[in-house]
């Protein structure tokens, strides 16, 4: 049988992510924007899932040039931080996927713990199967040398210091350049769904900015209440948005439904 994505596509899907994922087509997605359970951090009304066969899937789907951002935090038990995190990043990068970059959502409201610093960021993980097709930079981090004259110098392997090949004689320091892959950003306030983990509209937005374009499929295999779907959508991509939940896909549609009104 002929796996299509036509079932899912510009859809919210309610089933088992890796139940459907397997209904997809092979190198079909362009990019997925997604934030697994963690740990036992959410009940998530107590459904499991299967995480090696996830991974497996996202690979066997994603695009080549395509990226996985696996958006993601560790729990702490018995005094100890799981680490689940990096032996989820290792075993995506078994299943060949590149680690192209490992970022950080600064959340900006942070949670205090008795004996350890304050905790206020969860990884963001950028996963590319071979190299990014698309990375389309957000440049609003303002130079402090704007408007003056390209200047210095790298070190080399051996000490030495040296300016980079290509610079060119007079040209001038661009007013803003790429941001840093810290990005600060507090929690979504303003958005009253009911679901236990929702990420900012603003952090989905960036990375389908960055890493896709338009006509593009972004898939969320962990779609919650469809902030993935939903930013997708006013960007102009195809979205596929999969949540085992009933209640969380219900709150999906409405968000659909609301932003193809206001589009």
């Amino acid at each position: 049988m002929t796996q299509t994505n036509a079932t899912h596509l510009n859809k919210i899907t309610q089933g088992d992510s890796l139940e459907v994922l397997r209904e997809l087509a092979d190198n079909s997605i362009d990019l997925t924007v997604t934030s697994p359970p963690y740990d036992n951090l959410r009940t998530y009304n107590g459904f499991t899932w299967d995480f090696e066969g996830i991974a497996q899937e996202l690979y066997r789907v994603t695009k080549d040039g395509g990226v996985v951002v696996w958006i993601v935090n560790d729990a702490t038990i018995n005094g100890s931080e799981t680490g689940t995190s990096f032996r989820q990043v290792l075993h995506f990068m078994e299943c060949g996927f590149k680690l192209h970059d490992t970022m950080i959502w600064q959340k900006i409201s942070p949670f205090q713990h008795k004996n350890r610093y304050i905790a206020s960021f969860e990884y963001m993980f950028i996963l590319s199967k071979g190299k990014p097709k698309t990375a389309n930079l957000i440049k609003d981090r303002k130079n402090k040398w704007g408007g003056t004259a390209v200047h210095g110098t790298l070190r080399q392997i051996d000490g030495s210091l040296k300016k980079p090949t290509g610079m060119k004689v007079g040209r001038k320091v661009a007013e803003y350049g790429a941001r840093l892959n810290i990005w600060e950003m507090p929690g979504d306030k303003a958005n009253k769904t009911g679901h236990p983990a929702v990420f900012p509209e603003p952090l989905a937005q960036d990375h389908i900015l960055t890493w896709s374009n338009e006509g593009d499929v972004v898939l969320d295999c962990f779609g919650g209440s469809g902030t993935t779907a939903k930013l997708a959508l006013l960007n102009n991509r195809n979205f596929i948005h999969i949540d085992i939940s009933e209640e969380y896909v219900a709150i999906a549609n409405q968000r659909i439904v609301d932003a193809i009104q206001t589009k």
